[in-house]
Formats: structure tokens, C-alpha cells, sequence
């Protein structure tokens, strides 16, 4: 009898549930005919088997959730595509190495005449890996060194042990993470961290000592996550130049806090998206679970992506967040709000905005900043089709403002307040973006609206990471 065969090339390197496989991994099909043999490309078939081989620890009731789908095919186009489908979802449980796909004619006494037999063939990843990477984010870079055990249990789990070394942070932590069994997006992960640093802006030095417990899930078109986290604090100076202000808040503190976000992501990338949009909305309630910070923390961003002519891409871009004191005691330093730097207010320094004590960013109890960005191909296009595209050409116009509020006013009077003294930036620059992992700019920045005791940077300005206004 005729065989048809469907492989898929090697599987791409799992880190994650966000990494997937592309449609490029699918191979045209070889269909070997013999003579006499109908063609089952356009008839109707049935599905009558369809096996996993390979599998060490890995148990089958798991897997059975992630294949289903295969048997419900009704021809051999459906079948290829349902296939692909499935082996996609086992790849991304992340227990895989490598997964392949083979299609057969049904054998057997039980053998229909149109009926198929699907078989994966997998390669499971080795109890224990390591792995060495670099990592930005907010203008900063950091070595991380993991260690991780995949798949402990056989249905997915994972525990991973970690370090990051920084320019500013310094953590290690381990945190086991478990998903539903057919529902990958629903997991739960429990964390125990501790972190350490340096914020030169405030001559601040922080240590954070905590566990966490998260539960993801899909809601509708959302992605939303519960968390509870416990953190013992332990703040002081960086120096003996701190102002009075920064000695004040030196001390530990406890926080136990509940959270909540919400993310809408509709963008084709999230390092320099050409299309679509995002909606991120986070709430945060601390003190009624323990601990002596006691508040109520909104914030929220919201991004839109449209490309126009000439491959052009305009973005526009608001955040904003509002911080809550519960009771009489005031806000602790390191649950405010930050603004200004490369990623943020452009031409101003790293978080030297807003409220400051004699050279020393104390943050601030609400802000809104918002971003209005034009990006265009290189001129004369070098490199078009290669290297070159990795590049575009940025103007920008930036504004916001970071401030604290009297909660005895009204509405009105805080709306005003946020008006005021608006903190403002355009230029232009180039932009560079590094796969699917970060970004770096390098801007000419002319700022405006400086307030007195803002520090600015006039001129070039270099910013890398990965989230930016």
C-alpha cells in the first residue's frame, strides 16, 4: 500500500510558553504512490490511531489532552494541519527536545481502507539542564546563569534554579512551576527570591528577601494573573552624601501584598511591533494580608501600532499610575513611581524626575506619560532584505509628569496638579532591534519643560531594553 509521510524539521529551542513554531517547519509532503492506489489527498478518512513514541517520564494521560484534536480529522489536509497543531502544543509544554510527525495508511486486521495512523516521535530533554545567557532591560544588562529540571513529575512541571549578576541588581531564586493538564496558559508557579539593588538616582540600596505564588490564566481575548507576595525590605544608603530624606526611609519593612493584572496583546511583536495593540491594566492591594506597607497601587498601558506608506510605523503610547496610602502612614520609597530616561521620558536621566530631596529622586504618588513615535526605513534602505532591516530611523515626541497629590482635594485639583508643570521631549535617532529579545536606540534628544532640579541629557542619549514609552 501507498505511505504518506509528513516531517517537520528539528523543533526550535524551548524557553518558554511564548516560543512556538513557526508555519516554516513544516516540510512539503512526500507521497509516495503506488500503482492501483487512490490518492486520499481529497477523500474523506479517519483517523484511527495515533501513538507517541519516545516517552521516558513523560505520562500519557498528559499528552492525550495536547493530541485529541488529531482524530477529528476528516482528509489528509486536515489531518496534516491538525498534526502540525499538536505537535506545536507538545513543544511548547517545553518537555521536548525534539518532536516529529509521521502520517501512515492504517495496517492490521482492524484497518479501514481510508483510515490513517499519526505517530510522534519525540526526544524528551534531559532530567537536569543548564543554561547560560545575557539579559536587558531597563537600560541595564545582566548575566544570568540557570539551572533547570524539566518535566519533573512527567506532566510538565518545572523547577529552575537561578542567578543574575547586573550592573545595578544582583538575585538568585528558585521556582517551580506546574501547568493544567490541556490548558497550558493555566499554570501555577510558587517563587523564593532574594534580590539586591543599587538605585544611584535616590543614593538608594535595596534588599529583597521574599516568596511569591502566581496563577495565570485566559479570560476571553485576556491573559490574567493572581498573585500573592510576601517581601521583607531592607533599605539604606548608598553613601554618606544621602540626603535626610533617603536616611529616613533606611530600615526594613515588611509588604504582603495581592495583585492583579490583565493583559490584552494584539501586537505582531513586542520589541518594535508594526501592527496592533496592547491594553495592561495592574492593581495591587498591600496590608490586609500582613506586613506594615499598607496601600492601593493602579497603573496601566495602553500601545497602538499602525503602519502606513513607504513601510513606515507610527505608535502612539500612554501610561499612567496612581499610588494609595491606607491609614496614616505615608508611602515607602520603593512602592512609588519613577519617570524619565531612555525607555521613558526621553532627555532626561535615568528616573530624575519629579520629587527630590537635595539631589536624591524620591518618586512619586501618581504619573501619566505618553509617547507619539514615527519609524521609517533607513534612508536609501542598505542592506534591504539582510542586516539592514534590523534598523529603523526614530522621531519621537515624549511628555509626562511624576508628582504627589493631597487625597483631601477633589478630582479636579489632582487633574490640575497633573497638568502642571508637564515635562516634554522630541528628537530623532536610530533603532536597533536585537531578535525578539531587546532593543537598544541611540536618540538625539532635545528636552523641554525642565523643571528645577530635574536632570537632563541634552543631546545623544543611548537606552536598551525591552519595555519602552
Amino acid at each position: 500500500m501507498g505511505t504518506v509521510h509528513a516531517r517537520s524539521l528539528d523543533p526550535l529551542p524551548m524557553q518558554g510558553p511564548e516560543l512556538g513554531v513557526q508555519a516554516d517547519d513544516v516540510e512539503a509532503l512526500e507521497i509516495e504512490q503506488e500503482p492501483k492506489q487512490e490518492v486520499l489527498e481529497n477523500k474523506n478518512v479517519v483517523v484511527q490511531q495515533v501513538t507517541i513514541d519516545g516517552l521516558g517520564r513523560t505520562k500519557d494521560d498528559f499528552l492525550s489532552y495536547e493530541i485529541a484534536e488529531v482524530f477529528r480529522a476528516k482528509n489528509l489536509i486536515d489531518v496534516m494541519r491538525r498534526s502540525h497543531e499538536a505537535r506545536q502544543k507538545l513543544l511548547r509544554l517545553g518537555i521536548f527536545r525534539k518532536v516529529e510527525v509521521i502520517i501512515d495508511t492504517s495496517r492490521g486486521e482492524d484497518a479501514l481502507p481510508n483510515g490513517l495512523d499519526v505517530t510522534f516521535e519525540v526526544t524528551e530533554l534531559r532530567r537536569l539542564t543548564g543554561s547560560y545567557n545575557t539579559m536587558v532591560g531597563n537600560n541595564e544588562g545582566s548575566m544570568v546563569l540557570g539551572v533547570k529540571l524539566p518535566n519533573m513529575l512527567g506532566r510538565a512541571e518545572k523547577l529552575t534554579f537561578q542567578f543574575s549578576y547586573g550592573t545595578k541588581e544582583t538575585s538568585y531564586g528558585v521556582s517551580f512551576f506546574k501547568p493544567q493538564p490541556g490548558q497550558f496558559e493555566r499554570n501555577i508557579s510558587v517563587n523564593a527570591y532574594k534580590v539586591t539593588g543599587q538605585f544611584p538616582w535616590s543614593s538608594l540600596r535595596e534588599t529583597d528577601r521574599g516568596i511569591s505564588t502566581e496563577l495565570s490564566f485566559p479570560l476571553w481575548k485576556t491573559s490574567q494573573t493572581l498573585k500573592w507576595e510576601a517581601v521583607w525590605r531592607e533599605l539604606g544608603s548608598l553613601g554618606q552624601t544621602a540626603s535626610f530624606a533617603i536616611r529616613e526611609e533606611s530600615g526594613h519593612s515588611l509588604k504582603s501584598s495581592l495583585s492583579h493584572a490583565m493583559v490584552i496583546d494584539t501586537r505582531n511583536s513586542s520589541i518594535l511591533p508594526r501592527k496592533g495593540g496592547l491594553l495592561k491594566i495592574h492593581q495591587e492591594l498591600a496590608g490586609y494580608t500582613g506586613g506594615d506597607a499598607r496601600f492601593l497601587k493602579e497603573d496601566f498601558e495602553v500601545q497602538l501600532n499602525r503602519t502606513l506608506i513607504l513601510d513606515s510605523v507610527i505608535s502612539a503610547s500612554l501610561w499612567g499610575g496612581l499610588l494609595l496610602p491606607i491609614g496614616d502612614k505615608s508611602t515607602c520609597i520603593a512602592d512609588r513611581f519613577y519617570l524619565g530616561g531612555p525607555t521613558s521620558i526621553r532627555g532626561f536621566s535615568m528616573y530624575s524626575m519629579g520629587p527630590q530631596s537635595d539631589g536624591d529622586f524620591l518618586g512619586g504618588e501618581a504619573y501619566w506619560a505618553g509617547g507619539l513615535h514615527l519609524y521609517t526605513p533607513l534612508p536609501f534602505r542598505p542592506g534591504r532584505g539582510g542586516f539592514g532591516d534590523l534598523f529603523r530611523t526614530h522621531f519621537f515626541l515624549n511628555a509626562g509628569n511624576l508628582c504627589n497629590l493631597n487625597y483631601g482635594e477633589g478630582p479636579q485639583a489632582h487633574l490640575k496638579k497633573l497638568a502642571e508643570c508637564i515635562r516634554w521631549s522630541y528628537g530623532l535617532g536610530i533603532v536597533l532591534r536585537l531578535g525578539n529579545i531587546a532593543r537598544v536606540e541611540l536618540n538625539y534628544c532635545i528636552p523641554m519643560g525642565v523643571q528645577s532640579g530635574d536632570r537632563i541629557c541634552d543631546g545623544f542619549q543611548f537606552g536598551a531594553g525591552i519595555r519602552f514609552l
